[in-house]
């Protein structure tokens, strides 16, 4: 038989269990008349509040699932951005925003981890910016959430302006100075190959080519071309809306369906309204899209993600 199993417990605080490893698990009597069985556990534990394994008893006739997708929004903190492309630190408790040159944009810069029956995902990498004790800002957030950088199975990457590429790849002091690796070595990066080509055609101050060159015939990376769909649940689809080769994704996963479309779709607000962004590259194209996304999302129950909102980082029908 094949069974899911949720616990909440302290007892397993950040618990990581590796693939194929033998147990006895007695609180399985909670779910059912069955007494305590030799298990075989097929996928890791997740989160350390929140304990989700598949467990393989040797009756494998019945299925039974109550797993649900977990969406974790990794904020890197609240920015203002004008024309000049800069990224700077915004306060909401100290700093006022009519101080701020004319046109300033307030946004927040999230990176989302969906954790779903068959992945760790991580969509877009944030900005690369490192703690003060030289941590990648992306590793701490989610370290601080119990998910280890190795965990990560398959990064997504909606396009690669800086705010959301800075993150792919880092210094680490033991390869050399100088030398750049990917962030998360244990994962399949999945960009659009236009996208890459032509993040080196436009370069500075919309790319940092510099941050990416690590993606560059490397075994890691999955350059993808055109629309399709990735291990059969996750659909990936290029836009052409806020930039020339920007992709959105579609996530489905136990009856759900989590929708993250970058800065197409980058905050609440604009899905409600009919707005057209003069930093877009048919900014038509995306209020448009926008409009029936949030159509189909309300008729099929998604739930958004939303890269640049302050307030409100997901949005579920």
């Amino acid at each position: 038989m094949v069974a899911y199993v949720r616990r909440r417990s302290a007892t397993f605080p950040k618990l990581r269990i590796a693939l194929k490893i033998y147990h006895h698990i007695p609180a399985l009597e909670k779910f059912g008349s069955m007494p305590p069985l030799k298990i075989k556990i097929l996928l890791k534990v997740y989160y350390h509040s929140e304990v989700i394994c598949i467990i393989r008893t040797t009756n494998d006739k019945q299925q039974t699932t109550n797993s649900t997708m977990k969406i974790i929004p990794l904020s890197e903190g609240t920015f203002t951005i004008d024309k000049t492309k800069l990224f700077v630190p915004f306060d909401k408790s100290a700093d006022d925003l009519q101080q701020r040159p004319v046109g300033s944009l307030l946004v927040e810069i999230q990176p989302f981890v969906v954790v779903t029956t068959e992945d760790v995902l991580l969509l877009d990498t944030g900005l690369g910016f490192r703690d003060a004790d030289g941590t990648l800002q992306l590793h701490r957030n989610l370290m601080n959430n119990g998910i280890n950088p190795g965990e990560i199975t398959k990064v997504l990457m909606s396009h690669l302006h800086k705010d959301h590429a800075g993150g792919i790849s880092f210094f680490d002091s033991a390869t050399g100075e100088g030398e750049k690796q990917l962030s998360f070595p244990q994962a399949k990066y999945y960009v659009q190959q236009q996208e890459l080509d032509y993040a080196y055609e436009k370069g500075f101050p919309s790319y940092i080519t510099d941050e990416f060159d690590c993606l560059k015939n490397n075994p890691q990376v999955v350059l993808l071309n055109g629309n399709g769909v990735i291990d059969g649940y996750i659909k990936h689809e290029i836009t052409g809306a806020h930039s020339k080769y920007h992709q959105v994704f579609w996530i489905v996963d136990a009856g759900e369906k989590v929708f993250f479309g970058g800065d197409d779709a980058p905050q609440l607000q604009q899905m409600r309204s009919r707005f057209v962004a003069k930093y877009d590259d048919d900014g038509k194209k995306a209020m448009e899209l926008r409009q029936r996304w949030w159509q189909h999302g309300q008729e099929e129950h998604w739930t958004f993600l939303f890269y640049h909102d302050v307030k409100n980082p997901t949005w579920k029908f």
